[in-house]
């Protein structure tokens, strides 16, 4: 499609490649843009006028018809808040663990294509950047710390172990071994080996010149939690409705967990028939466990095809990737590049295990690629003129797109394909972790009381002791998992939230369509309907749906 409207978001896309040579290639833009993005505070406002001047031009066009509004609606949201956070002052803030800068400098050289020799200069290329960017990257803090505006000590001592482990576990010396002793090998292991002493660099500075300057409480307070929330969600949160709201689904989450940990073992308790799933249902190496990743993606992707979704061909190719020495406490998605040439791919930290739960893992298989985030982030780049290109490749939102996700879980349940033992717990305890970091995200960060009757088991307030406690006991994940999501909540505010919060908006969008058909409801045509509208903030995802 062709429009102003359109013509404006392509402009936009590629000017932003241009400012954001890293984003660019991670996230698959075509095009030629270089390779090390400047993060130093002049180019940080230099992205940041490009929102406020892109976000002028939008209000300005006129609609040519409902493409062109579904662009603006989505372009003028994202962007929207985009701008409030950097008037806010948040990008002086830009240290987050495990999910941010120094993860992404890792997840930026995996993503580089390895095919040829050209791929391979990219590979020594992107790795030869991530000094630069570094220092341009501790311009920005810099700049924190003479604002007062830091994180709190939390994420800079987590960020100083993820930085040294980035060195010291040698990230890239599997690229360097694949690649063997072609005429790079050289330029491969001298680009490894400065990216290392860039990240003990780094690590350096954090402990030695951030760390005394940084905050020492964990929450960030109801007014920035807002606007980080209106980010996540593309919606405005009322935290005290949600919070309440999500001890409620935990409540009655946790009763049908006990019901369905009866069915398995009669009469035991859910500790007990956990035990038992741990002991029973279990793979102990890293290739069957990839094995066993690799066959139910494709089986998800070969049964859905043609019954509940029509998925392109191109969609048909997912990666599946174990990942080790990574600082991620769990399971992800990056989604195809631009022209598709590079598949969809999920993650798979094996942190220090060595024996693989697969129970309870089948549901993230759902959620991580299909019906979950390769269906839905996929789907965007397959729809063709009907979406803007802000939307193919920029605009997520969170408590969209992990909304979705979370929504899969449950369609698949309703699809019946939780028939191994154990499986179906493992998608409610899945859940029940999802209502969990609802209260402990809101709870925390507002530092709201607990309930009376949780406060008698937990404590009355929230700190980063009693977050971790209720987690376990409650959302019960797993025990690598558990300390690395409780940084990640207190870092990232307004992202744990959008799992179950998103798929409540879903589901009600759901609910509502199929009221107002009643015996003529189809749900794959609503399911196309749905993907094939792109992201959208879920203060519109009703709206849009239903018009």
């Amino acid at each position: 499609m062709t429009s102003p409207i359109f013509a404006l978001a392509d402009e936009y896309i590629t000017a932003y490649a241009r400012l954001h040579p890293m984003f660019a290639g991670s996230v698959g833009i075509k095009g030629d843009f270089g390779v090390a993005t400047d993060f130093g505070p002049e180019a940080v406002e230099e992205r940041a006028e490009l929102d406020r001047d892109t976000l002028a031009k939008l209000n300005a066009l006129a609609s040519t018809g409902p493409a062109d509004d579904l662009a603006r609606l989505h372009m003028a949201e994202r962007l929207s808040v985009s701008v409030a956070q950097h008037e806010a002052g948040e990008w002086r803030r830009a240290l987050r663990v495990p999910y941010g800068m120094l993860q992404s400098l890792v997840g930026y050289v995996d993503l580089a294509p390895r095919r040829t020799e050209n791929d391979w200069r990219l590979t020594v290329s992107r790795m030869r950047a991530i000094p630069e960017m570094l220092a341009t990257w501790r311009q920005t803090l810099n700049a924190g710390i003479e604002a007062g505006q830091t994180v709190a000590r939390l994420q800079v001592s987590e960020g100083v172990k993820q930085a040294r482990r980035n060195a010291g576990t040698r990230v890239f010396d599997k690229h360097v071994q694949a690649y063997g002793d072609g005429p790079q090998a050289r330029d491969l292991r001298e680009a490894a080996e400065a990216a290392y002493g860039a990240f003990n660099g780094i690590a350096d500075y954090l402990e030695g010149t951030y760390a005394p300057h940084a905050a020492e409480r964990d929450g960030v307070g109801e007014e920035r939690y807002l606007l980080a929330a209106r980010s996540t969600l593309g919606a405005v949160l009322d935290p005290r409705d949600a919070y309440d709201w999500a001890w409620d689904e935990l409540h009655r989450i946790e009763d049908e967990m006990a019901a369905e940990a009866d069915k398995i073992v009669p009469g035991a308790g859910l500790d007990e028939v956990i035990a038992h799933l741990d002991a029973t249902q279990a793979v102990g190496t890293h290739e069957e466990y990839l094995a066993w990743l690799t066959e139910k993606h494709q089986g998800a992707l070969e049964a859905l095809n043609g019954v509940h979704f029509d998925i392109d061909p191109r969609l048909m190719n997912l990666d599946v990737e174990v990942v080790h020495g990574s600082s991620a406490g769990s399971a992800y998605y990056t989604g195809p590049s631009e022209d598709l040439s590079r598949p969809g791919r999920t993650w798979w930290p094996v942190a220090e295990r060595e024996t693989f739960r697969i129970w309870g893992e089948l549901t993230t298989v759902f959620h991580e690629g299909v019906p979950g985030h390769h269906l839905q982030i996929g789907q965007t780049k397959v729809t063709g003129d009907g979406l803007s290109r802000f939307a193919k490749v920029f605009g997520s939102v969170s408590g969209h797109a992990e909304g979705w996700a979370l929504y899969a879980e449950r369609l698949s349940d309703e699809l019946g394909w939780f028939a191994d033992t154990g499986s179906r717990l493992g998608m409610l305890k899945g859940s029940a972790l999802r209502a969990a970091r609802v209260v402990i995200d809101i709870g925390w960060h507002l530092d709201l009381p607990l309930p009376a009757a949780e406060a008698k088991l937990h404590g009355e307030r929230w700190n980063f002791d009693t977050a971790l406690e209720v987690l376990k006991t409650r959302g019960r994940i797993a025990e690598h998992r558990a300390y690395p999501e409780i940084v990640r909540y207190a870092g990232w505010p307004g992202q744990a939230i959008c799992y179950k919060l998103g798929e409540r908006a879903w589901v009600d969008a759901r609910a509502e369509a199929q009221a107002a058909a009643g015996a003529d409801f189809d749900l794959k045509a609503w399911h196309t309907r749905a993907l094939n509208l792109g992201p959208i903030g879920l203060d519109n995802l009703a709206t849009v749906l239903r018009g």
